[in-house]
Order: C-alpha cells, then structure tokens, then sequence
C-alpha cells in the first residue's frame, strides 16, 4: 500500500487522534476517571486502526472487538456520554476553548477525531461502524472537555463607549 493512499492517510489520523487523546490523558492524572476513559478509546482505536489497514480481500480475517469495530462498540459510548453530561452544566453558547489546559487538549483531540473520520468516510466499507464510532467519539470527546472546564474565562473588558 501506498504512504499516499487514503487508508494510509485515514490510518495516520487516527493514530493523531490516538496520540492527541493520550496527550490529553497525560493531563488528567493517572487513575483518574478520565485516564480510565481515554486508554479504553484508545484501545478501540487500535481496533478501528486495524480495520482500516485492511484490503477488502481479506475482510473476512477481521475479529470483532480485536480487528473490527462493532456497533456494540458504537453503542458503548453512549451511556458514557450521557454519564459524563450528568456531571456539568451544558454551556448556553458556543464555547471558547482554552478555559483549562485539559479541556484545551481535549479539544484539540476532538478535531483530530473529526478530521480522522472524514478520512474514513473514504476508505470504510458499506456496513462498517468505522465512521459511526468517529462520529461518537468525537461527541465524547466535546462532552468530556466540557466536563473538564473548571477556569471559568476572564470576562472580556467592556470599553468605555460600550458602558452604560
């Protein structure tokens, strides 16, 4: 296989996003809920890596849940999602990154997470839950930077013509 091919280049996003959420990890403290959290994404990243890597010829040499991602592991995230969404008031606007420098990584990987999946979309198979565990991922991902946000922001200085 090519190094210019899109598997190859959906395989190396992932292994960004991978790398982005372990940066992240390292930020939260080992054993902490978080750490817990993320080495179980990035284990199935290595799952959803494996797929990807593999020809359509031998699809049929993938393992579920070892070299192929299942909906059940789609499905998973959910419940952790709305868990970690029980513990912080969702913002009113749009956010801002950069409020504390976890949920600041934890951003960045997001992005990762969504860039790896719009590579995906070019190499996954009809059927696969490749791009479908992305997609949630990526949700995850903002729920937990959000949930991460404990500096709340400077409020932004009013000039002298805006004050009443």
């Amino acid at each position: 296989m090519r190094k210019d091919s899109a598997a190859v280049e959906a395989c190396g996003t992932v292994d960004e996003a991978q790398a982005a959420l372990g940066a992240a990890r390292a930020l939260a403290g080992r054993g902490s809920e978080l750490d817990r959290l993320l080495v179980d994404v990035e284990r199935d990243l290595w799952v959803l890596m494996a797929e990807l890597a593999t020809s359509s010829a031998h699809r049929d040499r993938l393992v579920a849940g070892s070299t192929l991602v299942t909906p059940a592991m789609v499905a998973r995230l959910e419940p952790v999602i709305d868990d970690v969404t029980g513990q912080f008031t969702a913002p009113a606007e749009f956010v801002v990154p950069g409020q504390a420098q976890l949920s600041a990584a934890l951003d960045v990987a997001r992005t990762v997470v969504r860039r790896a999946e719009r590579r995906a979309l070019v190499v996954a198979v009809d059927g696969s839950s490749v791009v479908p565990y992305l997609n949630r991922l990526s949700d995850l991902v903002w729920t937990l930077a959000r949930w991460q946000e404990d500096v709340p922001l400077p409020a932004r200085p009013v000039p002298p013509e805006e004050r009443p």
